[in-house]
């Protein structure tokens, strides 16, 4: 079981990573009322998990200059 402290900070980086992963990701908003199918959420996920690998390494990079 990983440590509850570790956990914890990865989530807290996950939380100050998110604006930057959702702006590199670009996805629109969804019209009022109308819902992604099953497909299109997968496709939405990958899109958010390749934009927070891309953020989480530009902050990287960043902070070790």
């Amino acid at each position: 079981m990983s440590d509850p402290n570790e956990q914890q900070r990865r989530y807290r980086e996950f939380l100050d990573l998110l604006p930057l992963t959702l702006a590199l990701a670009g996805l629109p908003h969804s019209e009022t009322g109308r819902y992604y199918s099953e497909d299109q959420i997968e496709t939405r996920m990958f899109a958010v998990r390749h934009a927070y690998k891309a953020a989480r390494s530009l902050a990287k990079e960043l902070v070790q200059k």
